[in-house]
């Protein structure tokens, strides 16, 4: 029998939900605590790995927000961005939508044109020598409250890179109604981005049904609530609208307590369009491939269900046409 991992590790993806901070591999995290030590985030990989282990989500937030910090200047994020870019690029990623929150890094002090400078010339450099084809999604860190919206939306109007497709809405969703962000989704869409929140992550369905009606969303981050909601279930069906689904995320941030028990089957048996992605990969320690391989166990793939499964994430992507055309066929022909 074919071994599914070395057939993974080959096969042509897309990825559509991961964090560009979330993506630092743990060695740039550790050389950039140690330029930044008064950031209070560990320089010892060991050490790092401990401070990687979440007891809930707000504790992951936490997380993220200390090793936000940790980038301050735009030399740190073309370095990351290009890293990001490598370490995609090595699990065959061939198109990758990644999400960025400009706000954070603005808020420390960096200009959004270094930022924007920044995160294209590591993408024209990527694409260049690696092959892969990186878009831009920014993203409103909801938890920074209306200012940080409102900064968001003149970043992706006034300074957007030539590489934005989208816009989001990230962070926790406890206490945070998507409804407030209605006129800046508006706004974008006006503009041409498409609309992709989290919703339906850390909270029931009720969220994933404002991102739907209030931010006119085309694909939800997470979404996984939506089995909870019969009704939404068969809208999500009726209207084709995909979720993009991240299990060992759900389950590192305990909104799964078991990974057996993820709802992905569930909702991909019900008729929902599921896409697997990796979201924060160190920090969760996965890869894409690895979601892969969960998915093949959860959803009994085999090879030709695996090559559906990385289909559908280019189909439902904002890829340019003939970038769709040249990765869906590169995964046709793919073979072991």
């Amino acid at each position: 029998m074919t071994d599914l991992t070395a057939f993974i590790a080959g096969l042509p993806k897309a990825e559509l939900h991961v964090h560009h901070v979330g993506s630092a591999r743990p060695e740039t995290v550790a050389a950039l605590a140690a330029r930044h030590p008064d950031s209070g985030v560990p320089q010892d990989l060991d050490a790092l790995r401990a401070f990687f282990t979440f007891t809930d989500f707000a504790h992951f937030i936490d997380v993220y927000l200390a090793t936000v910090a940790l980038l301050r200047t735009p030399e740190d994020i073309r370095l990351l961005t290009y890293e990001v870019a490598e370490g995609l690029a090595a699990q065959r990623v061939r198109y990758a939508e990644v999400t960025m929150t400009p706000y954070t890094s603005v808020m420390a002090g960096m200009t959004i044109e270094g930022y924007t400078e920044a995160i294209e010339d590591a993408r024209t450099a990527a694409e260049r020598d690696l092959g892969i084809v990186l878009r831009w999604i920014y993203d409103i860190p909801g938890e920074q409250g209306m200012g940080s919206a409102d900064a968001t939306i003149g970043y992706a109007l006034d300074h957007g890179p030539q590489g934005l497709v989208g816009f989001g809405l990230g962070g926790p969703e406890a206490g945070i109604p998507r409804r407030q962000f209605e006129e800046h989704f508006a706004r974008a869409r006006a503009a041409g981005l498409r609309s992709v929140p989290h919703a339906g992550e850390s909270t029931g369905p009720e969220s994933v049904w404002e991102a739907l009606r209030d931010l006119g969303a085309e694909r939800i981050g997470h979404g996984i609530a939506s089995i909870q909601d019969p009704a939404l279930v068969a809208h999500l069906v009726e209207h084709r609208i995909p979720l993009e689904i991240s299990p060992t995320s759900n389950h590192a941030t305990r909104v799964v307590e078991r990974i057996e028990e993820h709802p992905i089957r569930a909702l991909r048996d019900a008729g929902v369009v599921v896409t697997v992605n990796s979201d924060d990969p160190p920090m969760f320690g996965t890869t894409l491939n690895r979601e892969y391989a969960i998915a093949a166990d959860l959803l009994d793939l085999d090879e030709q269900g695996l090559r559906d499964l990385a289909a559908t994430a280019v189909d439902v992507s904002f890829a340019p046409p003939e970038v769709k055309a040249r990765v869906r066929g590169e995964i046709a022909a793919h073979r072991p």
